[in-house]
């Protein structure tokens, strides 16, 4: 699933990255290192950058499955991909890659993961992953998915959950009114039925440790600064396009808020890598 331009997705690609906790991306590194190769199912993959930022921590020889139910979104991510990799190939609709040594084989698929994450599960992944995900997903969708993948004893690698802290710089009083009713528009339903949105990672955390998986977590926030205008001009726009139909906010309020021009703002993300049976794995 994605709901978002692949304009979007590009723009906020570079902070993503930079983003990404150091102390995950090191754990996930570390699980994998002693393995030959590696089969990984990415949920709601877009325009594939979870692949891109995730491809230099695993194994040598890759097999990646992208999945999301954007048509569109898939062909932009082969496009880019290829773009990417240093050779490639195409093989019918799928790609096979190398990066960095990395030998990595790509097919795209598109579904719904409303109603066909379970018969994806269906297959042995050493790995499951998904980015900036499960704050759209229902609190439902994150307990059902935990079950599974504990049934089959299969890690998750979640990155850039948002957690719902959000700063502005210069702060203005009428932010944590706008906090709070974006937080309400996120949390209505996204195709999963209401969203957990800023809970989603405390959620993720807690559904994984009920498994019996040890849970990692790491703080991946975005911290922009005035290089990043567009970006984070993008966010006062969407931030207040989702109040105004949320409702709540009086619209002088909500056009004075979008009119501050804002120098930076810190929007919290969580990272997530969860591990079954870890007290017997390489973090020993």
């Amino acid at each position: 699933m994605s709901e978002f331009s692949s304009e979007w997705l590009d723009l906020r690609e570079q902070a993503d990255a930079r983003a990404r906790s150091a102390d995950i991306t090191n754990a996930v590194s570390a699980h994998f290192a002693l393995r030959d190769e590696v089969h990984v199912l990415d949920l709601a993959s877009g325009t594939g950058a979870n692949l891109r930022a995730t491809a230099s921590l695993l194994p040598r020889r890759q097999a990646w499955t992208l999945v999301d139910h954007d048509a569109a979104l898939l062909a932009t991510a082969k496009k880019r991909l290829a773009s990417w990799a240093d050779t490639f190939e195409t093989e019918g609709e799928a790609l096979q890659m190398r990066k960095d040594g990395c030998e990595i084989a790509v097919t795209f698929t598109v579904a719904d993961l409303a109603i066909e994450t379970a018969a994806l599960l269906d297959k042995p992944w050493h790995l499951v992953t998904a980015s900036a995900f499960f704050d759209l997903a229902s609190e439902t969708y994150i307990r059902s998915l935990a079950k599974i993948l504990a049934a089959r004893r299969t890690p998750l690698y979640a990155a850039l959950t948002y957690n719902g802290l959000r700063r502005w710089i210069p702060h203005r009083p009428a932010d944590n009114q706008m906090a709070a009713a974006f937080h309400r528009h996120q949390m209505r339903d996204k195709g999963f039925g209401n969203a957990a949105g800023p809970l989603a990672a405390s959620v993720l955390g807690d559904q994984f440790r009920l498994h019996g998986y040890t849970v990692l977590e790491g703080d991946s926030s975005w911290r922009l600064e005035r290089g990043e205008r567009m970006l984070i001009e993008e966010l006062v726009r969407t931030h207040a396009v989702a109040v105004s139909e949320i409702g709540g906010v009086e619209d002088k309020t909500i056009l004075d808020w979008v009119k501050v021009p804002r120098t930076g703002t810190l929007v919290g993300h969580t990272d997530t890598f969860a591990v079954p049976g870890l007290e017997q794995s390489s973090f020993d």
